[in-house]
């Protein structure tokens, strides 16, 4: 009988030892992103490369438009697209339905002539906006493959979202990308002895697929960007004194020679009805004179002499 106790201890000793260094394992982080694709290293090297000026980009929020509404997957969207905007050079900011309508109806009286420009001018967008991005989050699925064994099991889960996008200039009211894209993100457990944790219904599936896809998108237009010329506008006219948008941030060099166009009507597709722009008239061109800091440039007109504040510049490409 004691030796029947002395072994079923040493049995129990051994199995505590090896229940508490074989418990539950998870493999997939959020933290380092998507586990099935190398997004998160590609949107490093396109935002290395990334050559244009620290535009800012206001984005509204994103629609959850998935048919079960997975709760949170559109703020969650949001949040997550402000941070990569972020790390990819750029100025987000973060914009409500309200604030977006706000503008355009601030925009609109001005064009009529029924708002006359004060100290801030609203087709300048909100807080000196250059593009806007929305998106909706279309579809979130989870599939698990389950693998169980006498003594214990595993369980992949696969998460899968798709997100559609659109980067529009406000300037010209143009899209510069409309897309769409799959994020997806794997995440395995496994578990000893009846001991483990459900993967499915787990927030971190969720947020890994949706890195992904922002990700993606994120890096599509970034290179968009990159084969865009610099666009911003003119500040003060002074006398001979033209202040601009710029600065060093711009990576526009002293002598570079940019056009200026000013905005009018909006082009009219007879067929569909829809806007595919404003009619944009060149009135001349300005050189840069110096930089007075990271975003603000001074220049000369080199040719015209009618140019205004709100006036769009672009550099030669």
């Amino acid at each position: 009988m004691m030796k029947f106790l002395v072994s079923l201890i040493v049995l129990l000793s051994a199995a505590s030892i090896f229940l508490s260094g074989c418990g539950i394992k998870t493999s997939g982080v959020v933290q380092e992103d998507v586990t099935l694709t190398e997004e998160r290293e590609h949107l490093k090297e396109a935002g290395l490369d990334y050559r244009g000026p620290e535009y800012t980009i206001a984005i509204l929020n994103f629609n959850n438009k998935t048919p079960s509404r997975t709760l949170g997957i559109g703020e969650a969207a949001t949040d997550m697209m402000r941070t990569l905007v972020k790390s990819a050079g750029l100025e987000p900011i973060v914009l409500s339905p309200g604030e977006l309508a706000e503008q355009d109806k601030l925009i609109e009286l001005q064009q009529r002539g029924a708002l006359k420009e004060g100290l801030k001018d609203p087709a300048g967008g909100f807080d000196s906006v250059d593009y806007r991005l929305t998106g909706s989050v279309t579809s979130f699925t989870e599939v698990a493959e389950s693998y169980d064994i006498v003594v214990g099991g595993s369980k992949t889960v696969i998460a899968k979202v798709q997100v559609d996008y659109a980067l529009v200039d406000v300037a010209t009211g143009r899209a510069l990308v409309a897309d769409s894209g799959t994020g997806i993100y794997k995440k395995k457990t496994k578990k000893i002895f009846g001991f483990g944790t459900k993967s499915s219904g787990d927030a971190s599936l969720r947020d890994g697929a949706l890195r992904d896809a922002l990700t993606k998108a994120l890096r599509s237009m970034v290179e968009k960007l990159n084969s865009q010329p610099y666009t911003g506008r003119i500040l003060l006219v002074e006398d001979d004194m033209i202040v601009i948008r710029a600065g060093t941030k711009s990576r526009l060099e002293v002598g570079d020679t940019l056009n200026v166009y000013r905005l009018g009507s909006d082009l009219i597709d007879p067929d569909t009805g829809r806007s595919l722009g404003k009619r944009r008239k060149k009135v001349g061109e300005i050189a840069i004179t110096s930089h007075q800091n990271e975003r603000v440039s001074h220049a000369e007109a080199t040719d015209g002499d009618s140019f205004k504040r709100g006036d769009i510049i672009t550099e030669y490409r």
